[in-house]
Formats: structure tokens, sequence, C-alpha cells
């Protein structure tokens, strides 16, 4: 058999010529000449060097080898069809699979955008990975990611950045504090507390500093701390106070409250990242296109920020 010549236009002329049992027939329904289907089925026996059929009161039968080639071409047809199915769908975004790096307050966030978009499309996979702002920046430089998820974007080669929610950092302190009731409170007044910071890097620490910095201002006291969680603990025990993403104050703690200070909140936005010298996988970009158009929706008109069109007209 010279498998060399087989197409799958002679497979799919093949298997409709023994499903309708007649070459005219065939003719018709793909739209062909019958001299054109009759030259497939000879250039398909001489492939195979072997009968593929009989005519049996003017119609075609399959012998014993026909009948083999005709289970086969179906199975290929079949499978040829899935993949075209599955092509299609990975390059409108609705499989395959997409990775998101993001710094840790994001988590706060982003499940509201994933958790609609994987039951919308559930043949997509989304590998998640969080870190703190540091680690997130060596991925983007190295490229392990298809998105990454900052609220301080890096001014970094070949970054393309999107906003898509208001990130205000606020200040807040235990909801027993002296001042926790007072309006119009003058940072002054508060510059002799500690403050709980994140790390070295951390996008809001960055946010807050260069803040202290344009008002001329400098922090008598302040303690370092993992995470965010660990600074809404140390503050609602009366640690001290700190400044927050209003994203990681769940509404129903009734331990911390958020001060009334002069010029806070700070704002600030959270983007989505890529990189534009690589390929941005199909499943990355639908998952774009669906919070372009469902922000809203799922983060609220209050915080929603839609810069995506943008960042995708950048991308495609």
């Amino acid at each position: 058999m010279n498998i060399r010549h087989l197409t799958f236009r002679l497979l799919q002329v093949y298997v409709d010529v023994i499903q309708t049992g007649s070459i005219s027939e065939s003719a018709k329904r793909l739209h062909l000449t019958q001299p054109t289907v009759s030259l497939q089925l000879k250039r398909l026996r001489e492939a195979i060097d072997d009968p593929l059929y009989t005519l049996e009161n003017n119609k075609v039968v399959a012998t014993a080898t026909g009948q083999e080639l005709y289970r086969i071409c179906q199975q290929t047809l079949s499978n040829f069809n899935d993949f075209n199915q599955y092509l299609g769908s990975v390059q409108a975004g609705q499989s395959g699979h997409f990775s998101i790096a993001m710094v840790s307050t994001a988590q706060y966030i982003l499940p509201r955008l994933l958790g609609p978009f994987s039951q919308r499309f559930p043949a997509v996979d989304i590998k998640v990975e969080i870190g703190n702002r540091e680690q997130v920046l060596r991925r983007f430089e190295q490229g392990q990611d298809d998105l990454y998820v900052f609220s301080h974007p890096p001014s970094l080669e070949h970054a393309c950045a999107g906003r898509f929610l208001l990130n205000p950092l606020t200040l807040v302190a235990p909801a027993d504090h002296p001042l926790a009731r007072q309006r119009k409170i003058s940072f002054s007044d508060l510059m002799q507390q500690r403050f709980l910071l994140r790390e070295q890097g951390s996008a809001t620490r960055m946010l807050f500093e260069s803040w202290l910095q344009t008002h001329g201002m400098t922090l008598s006291s302040s303690l370092q701390m993992a995470s965010n969680e660990a600074i809404r603990v140390g503050v609602s025990s009366g640690m001290g106070l700190a400044v927050l993403s209003s994203h990681v104050l769940p509404a129903h703690d009734q331990s911390i409250v958020a001060l009334d200070v002069e010029d806070f909140p700070i704002e600030s936005h959270w983007y989505f990242i890529a990189r534009n010298d690589r390929h941005l996988a199909p499943a990355a970009l639908g998952f774009l296109r669906f919070a372009e158009q469902h922000l809203e929706t799922y983060l609220g008109k209050k915080w929603a920020r839609n810069g995506l069109k943008e960042l995708l007209s950048k991308l495609v």
C-alpha cells in the first residue's frame, strides 16, 4: 500500500460511496462530477493495491478489504473532526490551558473572575501561582506564565499592562482605637504610632512609602510582617496601625476600622500584565476577553476600571 497517495478527500469520497452504494448519488452529495468520483476511487484502489468494492445490481458493495478500509476511514475522519472542533475551541479561547501569576493580595480578587470563567469554559485548564512581588517579577522576567497581576505594574521591557480594578489603600486601626470615630484626622497625629508593614518590595508598602515621601513624613516605629492576613490580625490585636488594600478587609470583621485620614485612601489599581514578545495562549486571550466583558458584573461597578480593551489591542 502506498499511503503517500492517500488524502482526506479520497477517504471522504470512499466513505460516501460505500454509504450511498452509488457513484452518481455521491457525486451529487459531494458536489462533484461522476468522472471525478470514479477517478478518486481509482486512485484509492491503486494506493491500497487490493479490490475495495464490486458492483452488484448496479450497487457499490464493499469487499472484505473495502469494509475494513471503510471502518478505518470512518474512525480517522471522526477523529480528525474531533481534532478540528478542539482546535477551533482552542483558537477561540474556549479550551486549552494558561497560567497566571499574581501577588498575594490579588488572591482576594481574582477568584471572582476565574470562577465564573471556569464555569463558562470548563475545558480550560488554569494554573495559578501566588507569591510576593519579587517572586512574581522573577516569573515575569523568565516568561514562566501567560498573565501576571500586579497592583503596581513593573516598568520593564516587554510589559503590556491593562488596569481592571480600583485598589484603594486604606489606613486601618483596631476598633477600640481612640481615633476610630474621629473625622478628618491629620496623618501627623498618627506618626508616633507603630505601623505594621509588608516586606520590602511589596507594592502596598512601596505606594505607602511613596506617599510618605511626597508628604515629607517619616514613621517613628514600624514592624514588618509577612502577609496581609498577619497584619490584619495584628491590627485587630492592637499591635499597631496599617495601610491595607480595601479588598483584604472582610465586611463582617468588626475588630478593625478604616480611619478617616486626610488624603486617604491612597488610590491605586490592579493590572493584568502580559509580555508583548511572547505568544499568548489563546485560552489566556479568551480569559482577558471574558474579563473585559464582565468586569462590572463580577467585580462591581464601584470597583471596575476597564482598561483591558487597550491591552487586548496590543496582544492580538
